[in-house]
């Protein structure tokens, strides 16, 4: 009897070990895309009538499409680094354009702000990387001081990024037609278009990486100027152009670099199908900052990039979670760029690497649930041609207090009455305005943000920040 229980035991014990044992499930892919100056309006999802773009509406079908979306700044150096850290441009002092305008006979004289990325800084690429991601980094960098000797110690492969293709010091490529010029791209058969390459290169990246989760951080060049596009492209927008005087925006060329990132996405989502990991890659489609103005048209929004308004923040926001988002869901909550860094972590199940971070995690929205937040911020402490003065903003419900620091003067405007921010509401509620005012200020102390000065060397007749926008409402 002692006998056959042993042997029952022993037969026992051989089954369960040979059972195969339960692995936890493979982390989600990432793909964040960044679009250079592209402003909410570009895309026909969000109510563009000439912008083709079926790949971004696809993936707002599928996904959740924030009607509320907003660029961490005006201009697209302190976006990126919000994304990449997760903390207001103001904190890090990444607060213009790298290397920005210098304006030395203006009114106020701008701070001694940030021109890289430092290296303490916890990049979102270093948190992945962390936790077992390979990591990319495709595109646009624009954080780091220059071309000199060193400065490729600031580059995307110092920052946690495993492959950097594209990425260097300058904001713009010297051509979108191969050969391109950038120095850490290689050259392709003359003619390739550098968007369609990105999109290669990030397909190249998946297939090597399939094994394993990965992270691809794809800042397009595109739609930034210099214009260019495919002849053919320019041709049948200009075709559209000519048969409906109706429409607002009416740069072909510029249309035809809509297109190009419109087809990059559709590239790489038909790859992900082919390789058999869509279904486990998250998408994030956003722009840096809104859109240029003349080149393209931001209405209903108020002036456009390098503004103050809404035109200069308001940017597409897409995200598609396989399964979780429901798809199709149009939401108002208003999320901005560096709320995409806790966002990634908690969709992606990696334990953060720093405690400080300014942005909120998207992920109970993109569950159907809310997101329950104060209020949003923006601080530019600099001159811009698209119209800015130093200024610093809030958002907080549908109300937005812009403050100008040249006449310490504040705007209010109620974007759910005034979307195109036309009618100051300061004179009307002023104690309303008050309220908002103190609660930015007490906000910029927090961040320990960086104001403008008065300017000994301020000269009345070397002329102010001029763009399509002024500063001044009706009252």
């Amino acid at each position: 009897m002692a006998r056959l229980a042993l042997l029952l035991f022993t037969l026992l014990f051989a089954l369960s070990s040979a059972a195969p044992a339960q692995t936890a499930p493979r982390p989600p892919n990432v793909i964040v895309i960044l679009v250079d100056d592209m402003g909410q309006t570009d895309a026909a999802c969000y109510g563009s009538r000439l912008y083709a773009t079926p790949h971004i509406d696809q993936l707002a079908k599928d996904g959740v499409r924030f009607t509320d979306g907003y660029s961490a700044c005006t201009v697209c150096s302190p976006t990126r680094a919000a994304l990449l850290t997760g903390k207001y441009p103001a904190r890090l002092r990444i607060t213009d354009w790298i290397a920005g305008h210098d304006k030395p006979k203006a009114k106020l004289k701008i701070p001694d702000w940030q021109k890289f990325l430092p290296h303490n800084e916890v990049t979102l690429a270093e948190q992945l990387k962390s936790a077992g991601y390979a990591t990319a980094s495709i595109g646009k960098w624009h954080l780091t001081p220059g071309l000199k000797e060193g400065d490729a110690a600031y580059y995307p492969e110092k920052h946690g990024f495993d492959v950097n293709l594209g990425g260097y010091a300058r904001g713009q490529p010297p051509s979108y037609f191969s050969p391109y010029g950038i120095p850490t791209l290689s050259e392709g058969p003359k003619g390739e278009f550098l968007t369609d390459r990105e999109a290669a290169e990030a397909v190249k990246f998946m297939e090597a990486n399939r094994d394993r989760p990965f992270f691809i951080y794809l800042p397009h060049y595109a739609v930034h100027t210099p214009l260019a596009g495919k002849p053919e492209v320019i041709a049948q927008y200009k075709g559209k152009i000519d048969a409906d005087a109706t429409l607002k925006q009416r740069n072909a060329t510029y249309a035809a670099l809509v297109s190009s990132v419109d087809d990059a996405l559709g590239t790489i989502r038909a790859n992900l199908r082919r390789l058999k990991l869509e279904d486990n890659t998250i998408i994030i489609f956003t722009g840096d900052n809104g859109g240029l103005l003349p080149v393209t048209e931001n209405s209903p929004y108020r002036a456009g990039k390098g503004s103050a308004y809404e035109g200069g923040v308001r940017v597409p926001l897409i995200a598609f979670w396989p399964g979780v988002t429901k798809g199709g869901v149009v939401d108002p909550t208003p999320a901005i760029t560096l709320d995409l860094y806790p966002t990634v972590l908690e969709m992606t199940g990696v334990k953060p690497l720093t405690a400080q971070v300014d942005g909120r995690s998207l992920a109970p929205v993109l569950r159907g649930g809310k997101l329950d937040r104060d209020a949003i911020y923006w601080h530019y402490p600099h001159y811009h041609p698209g119209g800015a003065t130093p200024y610093s903003a809030i958002r907080k419900g549908n109300l937005r207090l812009v403050h100008f620091y040249e006449d310490n003067r504040d705007e209010l405007y109620d974007l759910a009455q005034d979307i195109g921010e036309t009618k100051d509401l300061v004179p009307s509620q002023p104690a309303k305005a008050k309220e908002l005012r103190a609660q930015l200020d007490a906000w910029l102390k927090t961040v320990d943000a960086q104001l403008p000065t008065a300017n000994p060397n301020y000269d009345p007749n070397a002329g102010k920040a001029k763009g399509p926008a002024g500063n001044k409402a009706k009252k």
